[in-house]
Formats: structure tokens, C-alpha cells, sequence
């Protein structure tokens, strides 16, 4: 007889698993990618996105993509690279570095700036243009967790409102289990145990162009828009 699964994972695991799940997409092929630069030390890069700028509108601008991906994005690629040079973490990839830096409180913006290019290339992935629905095992899972799939919609609404400040709200898996989680700032499922499925950011750089301090307006229909359930799927599997 087999052993029966583990149902809290090491970190490394959980971020293996999670690898393994968005391998096929272009876009997130970055995640763990290192550039070689003019034949030195490889460096993180800003993943490209998997869709056009202006291909989330409305409810996301070409104008905030340009923001938030083209400014804030690229500049915690710019910072963790600075950080990172002629250091022990030159050259490894970007989950490998996040987990070394979670577990030294001295590299705590080392940690910042590499979990923050994880979260936003997941995000980027856990959005598409005109969005999707889930489907067989996903929504199953979702079923057996929530009861349907407007109970799951509903919590991860309420994560997203009621992230105090700057954060996440996620869908994760946690053993068999499906969970609405939140994380403020930087931090991220992975390091505690469990495999994201899809994120919404809402630090405010993610919605205030196109819905000032509406934060109910932007995660709403992001919620009933967006997401990427297809994405999900393939991370539960």
C-alpha cells in the first residue's frame, strides 16, 4: 500500500510543484530563468507578458499595465539584481533566492524584491482577457471545498477587500484542499506550505489609475472578468 500524501509539504516541494504546473506558459517561463549578460553572472529578468498592454481593458488600462508592469515590476527586477551581484545568490533562481532570503531576517529586501517579481509574474498569468470558467477537476475541487463556485468567487472577494493595505488575495491548494488565503506585501503562499492557483494583487498601483480607491470596483470585476481559470487548473493538476 502506498503512503498517503503528505498534506503540509516542505517549501521546496511546494515551489516544484508549482513550477511544474506553469511550465507550458511562455510568459512564466521566467520565474525560475536566469539571462546571461555579456558572458557574466547570470541575472533575473522581467518575464514577458502574455498578452498585450491594452488587452485587459476595461478593466485594467494599457496605461496601468504600463505602470505597474513597465515601472513596478521592472523595478523590483532592477533592484533584486543590484542586491543580489557578486553575492552567494548571484545566479541562482528566483525561487531558490526566495527561499534563502525568507529565512534570513538580514535579507529581508532581497526577500521583498524577489517574492514581488514571483507574485506579479503570477499574477500577469492568473489574469486573461476576457476570462474563463472552471472546469472538471478544478471545479470539483472547488465544489468539495466551497460548495460552488460563487461561494469560492464570494471568499476570495472579501480576501481582496479585506487585505489590510498593501497585499494578495489567493486561491491555494493546501493538501487536498482548496483555501482562500491573503498575504501582506510580499509575502506569498509558498512559503507557507502551499501551491497558489491564482492571485489578485491589491496594492493600490494595481487598480488606482482606472478606479481611484475603489478597490470592491477593481477586484469584482477582475473576479467576474478576468481570472484565468485555466491557469488554475493546470497549477491543481
Amino acid at each position: 500500500m502506498s503512503a498517503p500524501a503528505n498534506p503540509h509539504p516542505d517549501r521546496r516541494t511546494v515551489i516544484a510543484s508549482s513550477l511544474a504546473g506553469t511550465a507550458a506558459l511562455a510568459a512564466s517561463r521566467a520565474l525560475a530563468q536566469d539571462a546571461p549578460v555579456g558572458g557574466t553572472t547570470p541575472v533575473i529578468e522581467l518575464p514577458a507578458l502574455p498578452y498585450p498592454l491594452q488587452a485587459l481593458e476595461p478593466v485594467i488600462s494599457q496605461r496601468t499595465l504600463e505602470f505597474h508592469y513597465g515601472k513596478h515590476h521592472q523595478g523590483y527586477v532592477t533592484t533584486l539584481n543590484d542586491l543580489i551581484k557578486d553575492s552567494d545568490l548571484a545566479g541562482k533562481s528566483l525561487e531558490d533566492i526566495i527561499v534563502a532570503a525568507q529565512a534570513d531576517a538580514s535579507r529581508a529586501k532581497i526577500f521583498n524584491n524577489a517574492a514581488q517579481i514571483w507574485n506579479h509574474t503570477f499574477y500577469w498569468n492568473s489574469l486573461k482577457p476576457g476570462g474563463s470558467r472552471p472546469e472538471g477537476a478544478l471545479l470539483k475541487k472547488i465544489e468539495a471545498s466551497f460548495k460552488n463556485l460563487d461561494d469560492c468567487k464570494a471568499a476570495l472577494l472579501d480576501a481582496a477587500l479585506t487585505q489590510f493595505g498593501s497585499g494578495w488575495a489567493w486561491l491555494v491548494l493546501e493538501g487536498e484542499a482548496l483555501k482562500i488565503v491573503k498575504t501582506s506585501n510580499a509575502d506569498l503562499p509558498m512559503v507557507h506550505g502551499q501551491k497558489a492557483l491564482l492571485t489578485i494583487d491589491v496594492w493600490e498601483h494595481a487598480y488606482y489609475l482606472d478606479h481611484q480607491n475603489q478597490r470592491k470596483a477593481y477586484a469584482q470585476a477582475v473576479i467576474d472578468k478576468l481570472l484565468n481559470w485555466e491557469f488554475a487548473a493546470r497549477n491543481a493538476s
